[in-house]
């Protein structure tokens, strides 16, 4: 309650002081409290990587590789059978179409980062994990501490 008084009270301001519409302070006002994360991201190439998607559980945000700690997903590099790389494609097709749906949160668990120095971390929009999305969608498997195969 709280919260949306402060903005009545600051769109009031902003109004008696000559501003400008209210969709900024509106769309804020919608996107519940942790989902403060966009951007707008690409597949990675060779170029610097600042946001951008590797695979279905791999991404650049902000110049940080990031690895979705809860899941695990069809390797792309390289893949063990065409099996793997077709549902890997997708995965990873997938998790761009998700990552750039809107305003998403991270959060770190027991370890802040992998064996390759990737940062591990819960990827969620509205309370609700991206990763179990892809598991849901079957793009990807719930992580439980070791690979398994994707190749039948």
């Amino acid at each position: 309650m709280a919260l949306i008084s402060a903005i009545i009270v600051a769109a009031g301001g902003w109004f008696a002081f000559g501003g400008g519409d209210l969709s900024g302070v509106l769309a804020l006002a919608r996107t519940p409290a942790a989902d403060r994360l966009a951007a707008a991201f690409a597949f990675c190439g060779e170029s610097a990587r600042m946001n951008c998607v590797v695979d279905g559980d791999t991404f650049w945000f902000e110049g940080q590789k990031i690895r979705i700690a809860d899941i695990d997903t069809p390797e792309l590099s390289p893949p063990r059978c065409e099996a793997e790389r077709i549902k890997g494609e997708a995965a990873k097709a997938r998790l761009l179409a998700l990552l750039n749906a809107g305003n998403f949160s991270l959060s770190a668990g027991l370890r802040d980062e992998d064996k390759y120095g990737r940062k591990l971390r819960t990827v969620t929009r509205s309370g609700h994990s991206i990763g179990d999305r892809l598991v849901d969608e079957g793009l990807a498997r719930r992580w439980d501490g070791a690979r398994h195969g994707w190749c039948g």
